[in-house]
């Protein structure tokens, strides 16, 4: 199963600016997201930005939200955004496939990820877009999410399905500006 343009919408859950610091390479994982959600952006991808609790962790990273634009943010208190229902209304519900970023892997994301696989979604994680504080809880939420099914992908897997092929202007332009110095 390959990711599809047409039926995709990226996930963005819980990067937020009081959690960073604590995520295990968090500097590496808000720069994934930034990128993927650049990428998605230039292709039309819808993006749905969920927030836990913004008033304990703070708004999405300022970085992130500088690099989204006409995306959907939603608030939670539950984990899970299946759960909370916060995901009513937005392109999650719309699409079949859902890419997923974001933190922390083993709580939120991994919640989200297999609730989404029981409604019969097609989930991919972006394993370099993800973190946790503690890199073994994301080895092992990885682990996890694959064993229900959840295709784990990085970033450039991501964006070489979405574009499909190499000989296009638009193909020239991620290319350029997201993929050949990055």
């Amino acid at each position: 199963m390959l990711m599809n343009i047409e039926k995709s919408v990226l996930l963005v859950v819980d990067v937020q600016e009081r959690l960073l610091p604590a995520i295990n390479d968090g500097a590496a994982v808000l720069a994934n997201c930034i990128w993927l959600a650049g990428v998605a952006r230039r292709l039309g991808v819808p993006v749905v930005v969920s927030e836990q609790y913004p008033s304990g962790l703070g708004p999405t990273a300022s970085a992130l939200k500088a690099a989204l634009a006409e995306v959907h943010f939603v608030e939670k208190t539950h984990f899970s955004c299946v759960s909370d229902g916060c995901l009513e209304g937005t392109s999650v519900e719309d699409r079949r496939q859902i890419i997923v970023v974001g933190t922390e892997a083993h709580v939120c994301v991994q919640q989200t990820v297999l609730e989404l696989r029981w409604q019969g979604k097609e989930v991919f994680v972006v394993a370099d877009g993800v973190g946790s504080r503690k890199a073994l809880d994301k080895e092992l939420a990885l682990q996890r999410m694959r064993a229900h099914g959840v295709e784990i992908v990085t970033r450039e897997m991501v964006a070489f399905e979405w574009l499909k092929r190499s000989a296009t202007d638009l193909f020239r332009e991620v290319n350029r500006d997201f993929i050949r110095d990055n």
